[in-house]
């Protein structure tokens, strides 16, 4: 499908790629934020997975806002809207910092992913339908590396400005320090955040500004069906008439538990495992890594060697026999198993969207705002995990994982192909 006026869709891919390497970049921060957050502000291992929780349940919560957005400012204009949104969560990690306050810090994610919720809702259906169907998970997995590029370098980044060895050293003295020792030791820390979060905005804004002053074109969707479609749907009262869409948005909220488990406790496990922070801040690359090795594959193999099912079935099966291996091995190789999961995970999501909004016709607005909201298993899926690991061991607690890719495989085999039945 071509944008209107048929211009080139290089353009618009460009500008979109821009905001998926920001999505990547400002949500994967994040599994560094877990580990030193969980020192600067004295967290148990539970209470550091409220970053993740804080982050993704503003998908949920954002989501009927996201519709209104785009609908009064339209895709471009909503686009800058949320960038502005999300400058305006990275600014409260100032205050935050010099306060020292875990839930400034939260408001200021929740702030940030519900910012980046109205960017993914204007974005993933944009990025579908800009061309045809088939070659969907194509242009997704494209999008994907300049995701996972920037997530390869968000905690590499942030690392360099947070002075992780002090933080391992701070980390390892509390327990002999005096309280006003250690007030002012974790003082230091919390406010190595500032410099970082600023230039952050800098980003959002100057990006923000250059979206709204950009010739992106509105695409064909909802309102172009061709008459097949139009007589599959003109049947059709509501987005819950179409159950294989209802039924996507559970393997989203699957998907996105897996995918930022894998991300973000990934850290956090290799200093369970005793390793330091300063060397652990590049395990969450590995994983980006490894996803980047998938998306190259969907580019390659789809859809001309590998259907996007296909790709979804070989992801799911995956996901399972790595997951499997994690409980029942230890230590480093456990532990690039973790990794491997980004590989697992990589074409889920390009191949779970064409086929949750194939057929949706008039409803695509609608079915996208849905399947957004399933990011919101980045909240969730995390936060379990984190009361596993309570009750377990960082270790044990992956196996949250096993039946999230056994939902994911049965969608991929079944759950996509289930329509409602219509009286004669």
């Amino acid at each position: 499908m071509t944008t209107q006026n048929n211009q080139s869709t290089v353009g618009p891919m460009i500008i979109i790629g821009s905001l998926f390497f920001i999505f990547g970049f400002a949500t994967w921060l994040n599994s560094l934020l877990i580990p030193y957050l969980r020192i600067a502000c004295e967290l148990s291992e539970v209470q550091s997975y409220f970053v993740t929780f804080a982050f993704y349940i503003a998908y949920l919560v954002m989501a009927p806002v996201s519709t209104w957005v785009l609908n009064k400012f339209g895709f471009k204009n909503g686009m800058a809207v949320s960038l502005g949104i999300m400058a305006v969560g990275a600014l409260l990690f100032i205050p935050a910092a010099y306060s020292r306050t875990y839930i400034l810090f939260l408001l200021g994610l929740f702030i940030m992913g519900g910012g980046l919720a109205i960017l993914q809702t204007a974005s993933n259906p944009y990025i579908t339908i800009l061309g045809p169907v088939e070659t969907a998970a194509k242009r997704i997995s494209i999008m994907g590396i300049c995701n996972k590029f920037a997530g390869a370098l968000a905690p590499i980044i942030l690392g360099y400005f947070l002075k992780l060895d002090e933080a391992d050293a701070v980390k390892n003295q509390l327990a002999n320090m005096t309280p006003e020792e250690s007030s002012l030791a974790l003082d230091k820390i919390a406010l190595q955040v500032v410099n970082p979060y600023i230039g952050i905005v800098v980003v959002l804004v100057l990006l923000g500004f250059w979206i709204s002053k950009s010739n992106l074109p509105e695409v064909k969707g909802d309102e172009e069906e061709d008459e097949t479609h139009h007589n599959l749907t003109e049947s059709k009262q509501s987005i819950f008439d179409f159950p294989h869409v209802l039924l996507g948005f559970i393997a989203l909220f699957a998907y996105v538990g897996v995918e930022v488990l894998a991300g973000d406790t990934i850290i956090a496990y290799g200093t369970y495992l005793g390793i330091p922070l300063n060397t652990a801040k590049f395990f969450t690359s590995f994983t980006m890594g490894a996803m980047v090795v998938g998306y190259i594959i969907g580019i390659i193999a789809i859809p001309k060697y590998l259907a996007q099912e296909t790709a979804l079935k070989l992801c799911a099966i995956l996901g399972i026999i790595l997951t499997v291996g994690i409980a029942f091995t230890d230590g480093m190789v456990s532990l690039t198993l973790v990794g491997l999961l980004g590989l697992a995970n990589s074409l889920v999501w390009p191949a779970i969207w064409p086929l949750a909004l194939k057929g949706v016709g008039k409803f695509t607005s609608a079915a996208s705002g849905i399947l957004v909201m399933g990011i919101a298993g980045g909240a969730v899926i995390p936060l379990l995990y984190g009361q596993l690991a309570h009750a377990t061991n960082s270790h044990q607690a992956y196996w949250i994982a096993l039946p999230c890719y056994l939902y994911i495989l049965y969608y991929a085999v079944a759950g996509h192909k289930v329509r409602k039945k219509t009286n004669a």
